[in-house]
């Protein structure tokens, strides 16, 4: 399950195919690609997959999700992370993160066992779905039997350093069934400790900074359009990289 048994695996965040060079350029172990980051991320078009799997060496998990908001899919959301699936199948990619909740707090195990089975023979993430779940010791034993090989968390905090002890325990409770991959506010500063103190073998960041604009010209009648965006930057990639190896 652990792509990198010799040390704790890095896997970015990256929100763009620039993102995606960016992360293998700093030293990522692996990326998560998807879009739209800031609504806590969604399905990357189909030129982003394809351009990004021509261009990468390194494994790329693509996320399935189809919308921000909640984890609650109708039928039609269904059919599109079914057909997103196929189309990551059909490019190569080596795995999909998914993740599905029912109404109730708990993990949709139908719809789930669906989407693992349309993944079969790629590697399968559970995504911070788990983390709003009622009751995630239950939540993590079902994910367990769906057969994915990780789930990705922050304790169910708001950042994983406020998470760590909820981490450590769902780490304990894995006891080496399943990859526990931690992430959300992990930063180069903090990233050691929070291996440290969970006992975690894979982490998960976006390591992104602000990119400005190349436009000269701005309209002013556009005041709401962000000109600038977030990308994630080789450097802070390879900041991580040095603190994980110093561990």
């Amino acid at each position: 399950m652990n792509e990198k048994p010799d040390g704790c695996l890095l896997e970015i965040a990256a929100n763009s195919h620039l993102s995606a060079l960016a992360a293998q350029a700093g030293g990522a172990d692996r990326i998560e690609l998807c879009e739209n980051l800031g609504e806590g991320g969604t399905t990357p078009s189909y030129g982003t997959l394809a351009r990004t799997r021509d261009r990468l060496s390194i494994p790329i998990f693509v996320l399935i999700r189809p919308r921000a908001g909640d984890f609650l899919y109708g039928p039609e959301e269904v059919e599109v992370m079914l057909h997103d699936i196929a189309a990551c199948r059909q490019l190569g990619c080596d795995g999909v993160v998914i993740g599905a909740l029912d109404a109730g707090g708990d993990i949709d195990l139908p719809l789930c066992r669906e989407l693992v089975s349309a993944a079969s023979g790629m590697g399968v993430t559970f995504h911070r779905a788990f983390d709003a779940v009622r009751d995630p010791a239950r939540a993590l034993e079902a994910i367990v039997a769906l057969g994915c090989d990780r789930v990705l968390t922050s304790g169910g905090q708001a950042d994983a350093v406020q998470g760590a002890a909820a981490i450590a325990g769902h780490v304990r409770q894995a006891a080496g069934r399943i990859a526990i991959l931690a992430g959300a506010g992990l930063t180069p500063g903090n990233v050691a400790g929070l291996v440290q103190a969970t006992g975690v073998n894979e982490v998960h960041a976006s390591a992104k900074a602000r990119r400005a604009t190349a436009m000269a010209f701005h309209n002013p009648a556009l005041a709401g359009l962000e000109y600038d965006r977030q990308e994630t930057d080789p450097a802070i990639v390879a900041a991580f990289r040095r603190a994980l190896a110093a561990l």
